[in-house]
């Protein structure tokens, strides 16, 4: 048998398939890297290769980090293969596969599974069994991110929800984009309201008014700089403001 994350010297293992009164596991592999490689505490397993798994293993990817992606889907699987450290064809919903591929060993796992909320959940439960410390799962909905938060998961993530609000703030002018960095705290980017034009950020009383921070200035044509009580602001100016989410949210609608 060939050792977790790796290839055969012929290629691709062919998948086992899984019969009636069968218990091994269906895995196929694709990878790209040294057959002798296996997770470091560089490398995150991606469980479901939809469009948020994939979006998020390719970035990984380009950020230097091992990636091994995990779908059921031939054809998913196929199509990033020589793009991600290795793919694999496998249902993680069994125990054996992903102690095959050596999932309990990586720090970080994914799980990216949003069209199959049971199989979400079972994956969780394995995952939290394994101990594996950095868990993030994706929730599809409000009741399936409580269940996953009752289940002891320590990162649960909205993509749909949270994209939603960032265009919707967006759309609605308010501001030039928006990140919700934890509950109920924001960073929004926005431009120089009116009324504070000409005048030093010692001065214009932001922080006291309106409960924010302004925390870094663009000066047109200029790049980033952090705030300082001696910035002067000028129209055309973009800031960056952090502070409690609706706080942060009516500032920028000033501009």
């Amino acid at each position: 048998m060939a050792k977790p994350w790796t290839q055969s010297p012929q290629g691709p293992q062919s998948p086992q398939t899984r019969t009636p009164g069968r218990t091994g596991p269906r895995v196929r592999l694709f990878g790209r890297d040294d057959p002798a490689r296996t997770p470091s505490a560089h490398s995150v397993a991606v469980i479901g290769l939809g469009r948020f798994g994939q979006s998020l293993a390719l970035e990984l990817m380009a950020e230097d980090v091992q990636v091994l992606g995990i779908d059921e889907r031939e054809e998913v699987v196929q199509s990033l293969d020589g793009q991600l450290t290795h793919v694999v064809r496998a249902d993680a919903t069994d125990e054996a596969v992903l102690r095959q591929l050596s999932v309990p060993d990586c720090d970080r796992v994914v799980i990216a599974i949003g069209s199959d909320i049971e199989a979400s959940i079972l994956v969780a439960s394995l995952l939290l069994r394994f101990e594996v410390e950095g868990i993030w799962a994706k929730a599809v909905s409000d009741a399936h991110g409580l269940v996953l938060q009752q289940l002891g998961i320590p990162h649960v993530v909205f993509p749909e929800k949270d994209m939603g609000r960032k265009v919707a703030h967006m759309v609605s002018g308010s501001v030039q984009d928006y990140v919700e960095v934890d509950k109920g705290f924001a960073v929004v980017r926005t431009a120089v309201p009116h009324r504070f034009v000409g005048r030093a950020l010692g001065d214009s009383g932001i922080r006291r008014e309106h409960g924010v921070t302004v925390s870094s200035v663009k000066h047109e044509g200029q790049e980033w700089e952090p705030a300082t009580a001696d910035t002067v602001l000028a129209a055309g100016d973009t800031l960056l403001v952090t502070g409690p989410t609706r706080q942060a949210e009516r500032f920028g609608r000033l501009a």
